[in-house]
Order: structure tokens, then C-alpha cells, then sequence
């Protein structure tokens, strides 16, 4: 026979109306939680490519144009100097250095070009990259740099 022979049929053929309404709260809740912190997520993983890309990313391919042709591309030669070789150094130059789709240097997150500089103002030593960040204003406090 049954494991509770004293429940009646009514009490066991389904889900309560608070039951119910109880799990339907609980999704609204979970829904509303996700809809509001959705732009803060996508704005913080924006921040992060750009940080990956800017510190890691274009590390390697700057660095073998750097043995090939002795130095890092100058600030007017910029970074297309990765995918052309730049006037006066095609003799030694072995590039393209980055897999770019469409020989198109790749824009960062809020659709803008990277920034190039070298000899860097912030590495004195190196090269200075960086995305102007989500306000695309160049010179703020949300500049993503290499540095």
C-alpha cells in the first residue's frame, strides 16, 4: 500500500497555490537581479579585454618586430607597422606579426582604435598601449593602459 496511507488523495495529487506563488517570487526576484547587474557585468568584462589585450595580447607580436628589425615601431609607424612593413624597413621586416581578420587592426571593445606610443611617456623603457576606455576620451582616469 502507500508510504502514507493517512495523507488523503487531495494532498498529494499536486502543488499548493502558495507553493506556487512562493516559486514564482522567488524568479521574479532572480530575474530582476540578473536584468539590473546585466550592463554592470558586460561593462566589467569590456574593461578586462581591453586590459588582456593591451597587456598580453600585442606583447608578443610587438616583441618579434622588435628582433626582426632592432627596435619597436616608432609612434608614426604605429601598430599598422605590424601588418605592413613600414617605409625604409621592408629589408628586414618578416611580418605580418599579427593575425589581424581582413588586415584590419582590431578595434577594442567600445569600437575604438588602440592607442600606440614609443617610445612610451609611462614605460620609459618600452612602448605605451592603451584603450581610451568606455568614455572613448583619451587622456581620463578610465584609460586602459599597459602600464
Amino acid at each position: 500500500m502507500l508510504a502514507f496511507p493517512n495523507l488523503s488523495r487531495r494532498g498529494r495529487r499536486a502543488f499548493t497555490l502558495l507553493e506556487i506563488l512562493v516559486v514564482l517570487a522567488i524568479l521574479g526576484l532572480l530575474a530582476t537581479l540578473l536584468i539590473t547587474n546585466v550592463g554592470s557585468i558586460f561593462g566589467e568584462s569590456r574593461t578586462r579585454i581591453a586590459e588582456i589585450f593591451v597587456t598580453q595580447t600585442l606583447k608578443t607580436p610587438l616583441n618579434a618586430y622588435r628582433f626582426a628589425i632592432g627596435d619597436f615601431p616608432t609612434t608614426a609607424e604605429g601598430l599598422p607597422a605590424l601588418l605592413a612593413p613600414p617605409e625604409g624597413r621592408t629589408d628586414r621586416w618578416r611580418g605580418p606579426y599579427l593575425d589581424a581578420p581582413g588586415n584590419k587592426l582590431p578595434q577594442d571593445p567600445w569600437g575604438e582604435s588602440y592607442q600606440y606610443r614609443y617610445p612610451g611617456v609611462k614605460n620609459k623603457n618600452s612602448f605605451d598601449l592603451w584603450s581610451k576606455g568606455p568614455d572613448k576620451t583619451d587622456g581620463t582616469d578610465d584609460d586602459i593602459g599597459n602600464w
